[in-house]
């Protein structure tokens, strides 16, 4: 059972980046998932959701409208489509599978395997 991200990388300011995770060990399908991230030195945030089919998604307020989250189930990926990026994007970013029948999207203890990340810098 794991999560694998990929993608990461050094992007300019307003620049764009596409997160990739895959997934095994799991029926992928079933469950929702997010991405999540943590800056230096700060705890870590939930960034997008999506649920188990792809009809709804959520964001957090600081990506909202730069960011796009998505998944084909049909490859156990999940993606996150980063645009207009700033330096207060720069993180470790990790995807999280959530616990079968999830109550909150936003709630991090609600989710219970977590991939080894990726790291996003944005920088000029």
């Amino acid at each position: 059972v794991q999560l694998v991200e990929s993608g990461g990388g050094l992007a300019q300011p307003g620049g764009s980046l596409r997160l990739s995770c895959v997934a095994s060990g799991f029926t992928f399908d079933m469950y929702v998932m997010s991405w999540t991230r943590q800056a230096p030195g700060k705890g870590l945030e939930w960034v997008a959701g999506i649920n188990s089919d792809g009809s709804d998604t959520d964001y957090a307020d600081s990506v909202k409208g730069r960011f796009t989250i998505s998944r084909d189930n049909s490859k156990n990926t999940l993606y996150l489509q980063m645009d207009s990026l700033s330096a207060e994007d720069t993180a470790l970013y990790y995807c999280v599978k959530g616990r079968y029948g999830i109550a909150s999207m936003t709630d991090l203890k609600e989710y219970d395997l977590k991939g080894q990340g990726t790291q996003v810098t944005v920088s000029s």
